[in-house]
């Protein structure tokens, strides 16, 4: 691109490769190249480097380092915490038994969404996918109501991927352990599985202050490449592995490590603790100019998601009477990049399920656009921004047969 400003707000989708962390990674693409299941030199140095960043990230999330399995990314983390629950459960459980039942809510991510309905289509579990609130917010007493003896699992996301709102994981982790209190029975416990890959670089990450047993994130969403992941599993839980072969990542999935990927996400993981109260509140208060100036700016828009209850990078806007598309290709003809949506679902011309399930309005999941920032996102960018989506606005409407007569 050969545009003379270019500004990046699509950290949701992807962020940049942190120097540091490419740093941190090249050595194991280039001279440390062995086979960490090798007993010679050169694999024993690949798995110093898998190990100490097992140490690492366990510390981070403060769990045993071997419930720590490396994953290609967020959507296998999440499909392995849900198939590999519901699978090895019923393998404990008699045939006979009846499917076991998830509960999940409507605005999860398609990796969990697309894993609960092949599920269900295949007649392994029953799956509740719980509504949320005007604000996107998911409420923990809809989640202790749909509870039914069969429950097996509960998987709802931490943060959402498009309009950033944050679920209360800590109380419903709470409410869980209670339920589970009264199950005496180990194979009927219900188990807690949450999606944090849009919440690691800003929430509190603690699984002991969090209370779930599973836990997914992803390294693109933080300064590391795309093709790396994290899943935590608690220890002996029954869980069926997806990918069969070697004995690796506690023979849970089978294949050669990616060292340089598991180097690189350890080292963003390091990275994005340093400072991090300073950096989240940085980040919320460029959010905060962002929303004001555009709401100040642009008529017409309504923000999507909780306002107080939000992601600090997250900036999601419905613009009235005009086609979010058309948006999106008019910023990106000025330098800009943001997204409609999940970046999964970019090339789908369905309206985003997210913002279908919150409003009831397919002409408002068309109309809405994601803007996402980072720690390097400045206000000269946002102002540069701002000015030109309200030239874009303008243009488009002066076009729409949809704006009223005035």
């Amino acid at each position: 691109m050969s545009l003379d400003k270019q500004v990046y707000l699509d950290y949701a989708a992807t962020s940049p490769v942190k120097k540091e962390v490419l740093d941190a990674m090249l050595p194991y693409l280039t001279e440390k190249f062995g086979n960490p299941s090798s007993l010679h030199s050169w694999g024993q140095e690949s798995r110093q480097a898998v190990d100490d960043s097992r140490r690492l990230i366990a510390k981070f999330l403060n769990v045993k380092e071997k419930e720590i399995i490396f994953t290609s990314g967020g959507t296998e983390s999440d499909n392995m915490a849900i198939r590999g629950i519901i699978i090895g459960l019923g393998a404990r459980l008699k045939k006979e038994a009846a499917p076991m039942h998830i509960i999940t809510s409507q605005i999860e991510h398609h990796a969990v969404l697309r894993t609960c309905q092949y599920l269900e289509k295949n007649g392994l579990a029953e799956v509740t996918y719980l509504k949320p609130n005007l604000d996107g917010i998911i409420d923990q007493n809809k989640v202790k109501e749909a509870i039914k003896e069969n429950t097996a699992l509960v998987s709802i996301m931490y943060v959402n991927n498009e309009i950033g709102a944050v679920q209360p994981i800590r109380e419903i982790g709470k409410m869980i352990e209670s339920e589970n209190r009264k199950r005496t029975i180990r194979e009927t416990r219900i188990y807690f599985h949450t999606d944090a890959v849009q919440a690691t670089e800003y929430q509190e990450m603690n699984v002991e202050y969090l209370h779930v047993d599973l836990l997914s994130f992803s390294g693109h969403k933080i300064g590391a490449p795309k093709g790396v992941g994290v899943l935590y599993k608690k220890e002996n839980l029954p869980f069926q592995k997806m990918i069969f072969g070697g004995e690796q990542e506690m023979n849970l999935r089978a294949g050669t490590e990616n060292v340089a990927g598991i180097a690189a996400i350890a080292k963003a993981i390091e990275i994005l603790q340093e400072n991090k109260a300073e950096k989240v509140e940085a980040v919320n208060k460029m959010r905060n100019y962002f929303i004001e100036k555009i709401e100040k700016e642009i008529s017409d828009i309504e923000l999507n998601g909780s306002r107080e209850l939000r992601s600090p990078n997250n900036i999601n806007f419905y613009f009235k009477y005009i086609e979010g598309e058309s948006i999106l290709l008019n910023l990106d003809l000025v330098g800009i990049a943001a997204s409609s949506g999940s970046a999964c679902t970019s090339q789908s011309l369905e309206p985003s399920h997210v913002l279908v399930s919150v409003y009831d309005n397919p002409e408002r999941a068309h109309g809405s656009i994601r803007f996402t920032i980072g720690e390097k996102t400045t206000n000269e960018e946002i102002d540069y921004s701002v000015e030109k989506i309200k030239e874009i606005v303008e243009k488009l409407r002066a076009m729409s047969p949809l704006v009223p007569e005035k």
